[in-house]
């Protein structure tokens, strides 16, 4: 996990929270804040996923290219 995902998942959680307290209370406001917090951390989250896929992305395709180099310098002996 990256950052990224980590802070959108405790933003999530803490707005879950949030607005099962002002769920208790009677307060909307509280409840409001905590389901906006709760799309910002499932936002922030997303971010972390399309990063953490770009990463991955990049590490098979630098691991194929030096397979690849590897089997080109292989069939050359």
């Amino acid at each position: 996990m990256n950052e990224n995902q980590v802070k959108g998942t405790a933003k999530d959680i803490a707005g879950k929270a949030q607005e099962k307290f002002g769920d208790v209370t009677g307060n909307t406001s509280q409840q409001v804040k905590g389901m906006a917090k709760q799309v910002e951390g499932k936002v922030q989250k997303g971010v972390g996923n399309v990063q953490q896929s770009a990463e991955d992305t990049a590490k098979e395709a630098d691991r194929a290219a030096r397979d690849a180099d590897k089997a080109t310098r292989d069939q050359q002996r």
